[in-house]
């Protein structure tokens, strides 16, 4: 199946976008450091970073497609968590967070945002995706509803906004593995939720 490229924004609801075809985006040599001057480029261009995320989604995809090194990190689940990650770039004063990240299959995170905008490569396995949107009212402020879910393959790309709320799942019998990159967290809007109590706290 061809890998798809997603948008998912701060309601819930994703959108199918255009993918850009694997063979328009072959380089020789093309490496993360240039990859993340790329980005950096990018985003400078603009005020609001969300505008950028095809851009940013087709340079995610130009990586994959080219760079054997990030499709052959050795990442293993811790075994209590089910879940590891990765850093792959960190330096001080720069402003993403580049990391690969792998679940063990069924593992399931809990229901988050980012407060940030991010951008999520598949690069192994599959990956269930459920979205939620606010729904607030005066006795539960932080109450949210689920919106709908998306399975992700091997190739397949997910972009999201600040207040998209999602949780995502390993599904099948292979760990999933993927590639993230985020912008800058706003500490004050990334929240963990319990759909029980409707109650967020900060992540």
């Amino acid at each position: 199946m061809q890998p798809q490229d997603w948008f998912i924004p701060g309601d819930g609801k994703y959108q199918q976008c255009q993918t850009v075809r694997e063979w328009d985006l072959l380089r020789e040599n093309y490496r993360l450091y240039r990859f993340l001057t790329e980005v950096e480029d990018v985003i400078n261009q603009v005020e609001d970073e969300t505008t950028c995320l095809p851009k940013l989604r087709k340079l995610v995809r130009q990586l994959i497609t080219n760079s054997y090194w990030i499709n052959s990190q050795n990442i293993v689940p811790d075994p209590k968590t089910g879940t590891s990650v990765l850093l792959l770039y960190d330096e001080l004063g720069f402003p993403l967070t580049v990391q690969t990240v792998i679940f063990a299959p069924g593992t399931k995170s809990n229901i988050h945002n980012h407060g940030t905008w991010g951008i999520v490569a598949i690069l192994k396995g599959e990956e269930k995706n459920t979205f939620w949107r606010r729904t607030p009212s005066p006795e539960y402020p932080n109450k949210i509803e689920k919106v709908g879910e998306l399975n992700l393959s091997a190739g397949d790309i997910i972009s999201f906004t600040p207040d998209t709320i999602h949780q995502i799942q390993s599904i099948g019998d292979e760990p999933t593995v993927t590639f993230n990159i985020y912008g800058e967290t706003d500490p004050e809007q990334r929240f963990e939720f319990d759909i029980i109590n409707n109650l967020a706290k900060k992540f």
